[in-house]
């Protein structure tokens, strides 16, 4: 009884070995793919050394650092005011589908064409060297407008009940997103100081100030004394 106890184990541990080098080798596969895209991308060097691309991406930690990344290589944003700037950024951190279409300004639709155009040309690469993914889901997947006009009427000035009543979204919901945006918008302004762009920085610093106002960071203060 117990040899046949033993030889079970002993086959149970070979057979988890051999699970072990399987997901090994497929995580070592993800990784040469992954790397090949930072490469191709100009993210890191052929020594694997970081670049400056690299080291923009580094500072983005709330939302898809190589969207945001090719965003502010492309001067995306510096062709936005500010609200629109909140508002294009929203698109990456909301992360729930809706139905909704959102009032966009012209410059603003035109930003959020060339937003999806970055995510899918990320995708295309992802593609190229062996990841599993689809371009055009991939940009559907980061990018979400459901709270675009909602952030750009904040970023406005627009009272938070009165941007309430423009969509279906919960009081909640629309709350973590503007904390969450502040956050990004002071990613992205640390990530224009790396590239020495002041005009970036100062429309960033001026964005992440403007929103941090009423209810909504009075409500993050209380949540956060609690």
């Amino acid at each position: 009884e117990a040899a046949r106890a033993a030889s079970a184990l002993e086959k149970r541990i070979t057979r988890l070995r051999a699970a072990l080098s399987d997901d090994r080798i497929s995580l070592l596969g993800e990784l040469e793919q992954r790397t090949n895209v930072l490469k191709a991308l100009d993210y890191i060097a052929e020594d694997k050394s970081v670049l400056l691309k690299g080291r923009v991406a580094c500072e983005i930690n709330t939302c898809d650092c190589l969207i945001v990344t090719e965003l502010i290589f492309e001067n995306v944003l510096d062709e936005l005011d500010g609200p629109e700037a909140v508002a294009l950024l929203s698109t990456l951190v909301y992360q729930r589908r809706s139905d909704e279409e959102p009032q966009l300004t012209p410059d603003l639709d035109k930003a959020l064409t060339r937003l999806n155009k970055i995510a899918r040309a990320i995708g295309n690469v992802q593609l190229k060297y062996g990841m599993d993914v689809s371009p055009d889901q991939y940009a559907r997947d980061q990018i979400h407008t459901g709270l675009a006009q909602v952030a750009y009427e904040w970023a406005s000035g627009t009272k938070f009940y009165q941007i309430c009543e423009m969509t279906d979204i919960p009081e909640g919901s629309i709350v973590r997103c503007i904390l969450r945006l502040h956050e990004t918008l002071k990613d992205v302004r640390n990530a224009a100081r790396v590239i020495g762009d002041p005009k970036l920085y100062q429309k960033m610093e001026a964005c992440a100030e403007i929103i941090k106002r009423d209810i909504v960071f009075a409500a993050s203060l209380l949540s956060h004394n609690n």
